[in-house]
């Protein structure tokens, strides 16, 4: 166990913890809004991660401390699960109890790296690490996809969030060398390299989003209703954007974005070049802006700032939108330190906040 997490528990619950798990965020380079319709998506694990202890309860109640948040919250089985990030754990914890599986009331550390409202799964990664702890604690029989589709389960039940699964299976089963290929509908699965000679870059748009309080259900909504309209399971099943043609505006617009994007997910899977995918990952953006109207003005800007510097292959928003972050590919070859902060520079003198998150070497 991490000595620092170890002590800080000790501080709060004056016990040491029996168990420990951790879970990284990530962040997704192509098929976005994809995963809900039964599609393909490419994310990478990032070395930011969420911590979660457990140990015993001294009492009848569970007690949530967040280090991060500096935040506890007490609860029983009998109470209702209350507002605030307390809710992906008792989501967990209630998912787990479902199966007929007892757990004991628990203190429970959580700490954190992974940004909150950046797009990056920090819910994702608090219900997987979660459910690795419980899994370690009750010698649970379950894998790491069960894992994901519990985290999944808690995350639409109990925190209001409609979510496909990809934010769980890659926290669950991503690792930050490769790309996941996933086809959320069959689970299949396989890691992929990076581009030859490209890397990533993760920037904090500064513009804070929750997935509960933007238009991500609404989206959903509309996807499935263009699903409906067109006589398919979800809109995985369409391949020719033709098909949709007598939609009514905007399902022809979401359902064109999440068509194309599909499209986009499965030529990268090929193995294209660094230049092809950093072009795939601009056409992704541009569809998740105008098709999808997932953007706002700062990452618009944020993006095509970057999408114009030299080294950089491609730009786009990462997560579910509405603020957030952008993911840009970069030539690895290429010293872009000076070129990177003097985006930022532009950024910041347009008023925006902004700051970078992850810079994969």
């Amino acid at each position: 166990m991490s000595t620092a997490t170890t002590f800080t528990f000790e501080q709060i619950f004056n016990t040491a913890p029996d168990v420990q798990a951790i879970a990284p965020g990530r962040v997704n380079l192509l098929g976005e809004h994809t995963d809900y319709n039964d599609g393909f998506v490419l994310p990478t694990a990032i070395p930011q991660h969420t911590t979660v202890c457990l140990g015993t309860s001294s009492d009848d109640q569970f007690h949530i401390y967040s280090h991060d948040l500096e935040e506890q919250v007490n609860f029983s089985s009998r109470d209702p699960i209350p507002q605030g990030f307390s809710r992906y754990v008792i989501g967990c914890i209630r998912a787990i109890e479902e199966q007929g599986i007892v757990i004991p009331p628990l203190n429970i550390f959580v700490t954190s790296s992974v940004p909150i409202g950046s797009g990056l799964s920090s819910s994702a990664a608090l219900e997987v690490a979660m459910l690795r702890a419980l899994r370690s604690l009750l010698n649970l029989k379950i894998d790491d996809v069960q894992i994901a589709q519990f985290g999944q389960y808690a995350e639409r039940t109990f925190a209001g969030v409609q979510c496909g699964i990809m934010d769980q299976m890659a926290s669950s089963l991503a690792d930050s060398e490769h790309l996941l290929f996933l086809d959320t509908r069959t689970l299949d699965r396989e890691l992929l390299p990076f581009p030859e000679g490209s890397t990533f870059l993760v920037i904090d748009s500064g513009i804070p989003r929750t997935l509960a309080g933007s238009g991500y259900n609404q989206r959903r909504s509309e996807c499935e209703e263009a699903a409906r309209l067109l006589g398919v399971p979800a809109l995985r099943d369409v391949q020719d954007v033709s098909a949709i043609a007598a939609l009514p505006s905007p399902l022809q617009e979401r359902a064109r974005h999440v068509i194309t994007e599909n499209n986009r997910v499965l030529e990268a899977r090929l193995g294209v070049s660094a230049q092809r995918f950093g072009q795939l990952m601009n056409a992704s953006h541009a569809s998740l802006r105008d098709d999808y109207d997932v953007s706002v003005e700062g990452l618009d800007m944020l993006v095509a700032i970057l999408q114009e510097t030299p080294g950089v292959l491609g730009a786009r928003l990462t997560g579910a939108g509405f603020g957030g972050a952008c993911v840009a590919l970069i030539d690895s070859n290429a010293e872009l330190k000076n070129a990177i902060q003097a985006v930022l520079d532009l950024y910041h003198n347009a008023g925006y906040t902004g700051k970078i998150l992850v810079d994969r070497p």
